[in-house]
Formats: C-alpha cells, sequence, structure tokens
C-alpha cells in the first residue's frame, strides 16, 4: 500500500498541473468569445462587466465540472486495476 502512496502523490501532482493548465486556457478561449461577440454585435455599455458576467456563468457551467475529469479518469483507472488485480 505503501508502494501505492509513492505512485499516486507523483500522479495527484502531475493531474494538478495538467488540470491548471487546461483549466487557464478554457477560461482564456471563454474570454476570448465573449470579447468577439461584444465586437460583432456592437454592444453598448460596459465591455469589462459583459465578460465579467459571463466567466461568472462558465465558473458555474458544467463545462468547468467536466475537467475535474482530469482527476476522477485516470483515479478510477488505477482503482479498478488494483480491484481486479487484488480481488479477482
Amino acid at each position: 500500500m505503501i508502494v501505492a502512496f509513492r505512485f499516486l502523490l507523483p500522479l495527484l501532482l502531475v493531474l494538478t498541473v495538467i488540470y491548471l493548465i487546461l483549466s487557464w486556457r478554457s477560461r482564456a478561449m471563454r474570454r476570448d468569445k465573449l470579447e468577439t461577440k461584444w465586437a460583432e454585435k456592437g454592444l453598448q455599455g460596459d465591455r469589462e462587466a459583459f465578460v465579467q458576467r459571463g466567466l461568472r456563468r462558465y465558473d458555474r457551467s458544467i463545462r468547468k465540472k467536466l475537467l475535474l475529469g482530469v482527476y476522477i479518469v485516470p483515479l478510477g483507472l488505477i482503482v479498478l486495476l488494483i480491484y481486479v488485480t487484488n480481488y479477482m
């Protein structure tokens, strides 16, 4: 079991870096889309407030939560592999 923890700690660090990069990239792409939408529609008012409202909606969206799959899929597969190896 200790061997599993020695393996999982670096894996968690790598997955965290991947999650942070994907999260930052996805948020930047959403910001670009909101700014493009503002320019295309020729909206009036405060552009930054429009973008901030859109980013708040993005933070509550399912797309943001799907990024947690970066953790769930690899760790779930490892748990499944350990279970199958030891108990089947």
